[in-house]
């Protein structure tokens, strides 16, 4: 399944197991994080757990784009999913390295491996129940 859905400044794809969002921006600022923010408690409604964000794109990030990436990760803890961002580039990785959010978030190098670590989590929550 692969039902995907764009704006000029993210696209949202729905794949079997998790939701790939990816920010088709420089900047995660305060201009795209309400939007984006807006958009993931739609797909938490939705019932969507497994959540990957590719921020491979995204050169700049501020405090309100930390927040959009939390609230993500928060939205799939709540749906007892997983939440992994993948692609951070160096200035990006810094500013969540410095926020101590690298000891809270998921982190993958590629998508791949955030799909990686999304199958994982979820051969265990099925070992598990």
């Amino acid at each position: 399944m692969d039902n995907s859905q764009q704006t000029n400044k993210f696209q949202i794809i729905k794949r079997d197991f998790y939701t790939l969002i990816k920010i088709q921006d420089e900047k995660l600022d305060t201009f795209l994080a309400p939007s984006l923010k807006s958009e993931l408690v739609l797909l938490a409604s939705n019932r969507e757990k497994n959540i990957i964000m590719d921020l491979s794109d995204v050169k700049y990030c501020d405090s309100s784009g930390l927040s959009a990436i939390l609230v993500a990760n928060r939205l799939s803890k709540n749906s007892n999913g997983i939440f992994v961002v993948s692609g951070l580039q160096p200035a990006v990785e810094r500013l969540i390295n410095i926020s101590q959010l690298d000891t809270v978030l998921n982190i993958a190098d590629t998508v791949e491996e955030a799909e990686r670590i999304i199958k994982q989590n979820e051969q265990v929550k099925e070992e598990n129940d």
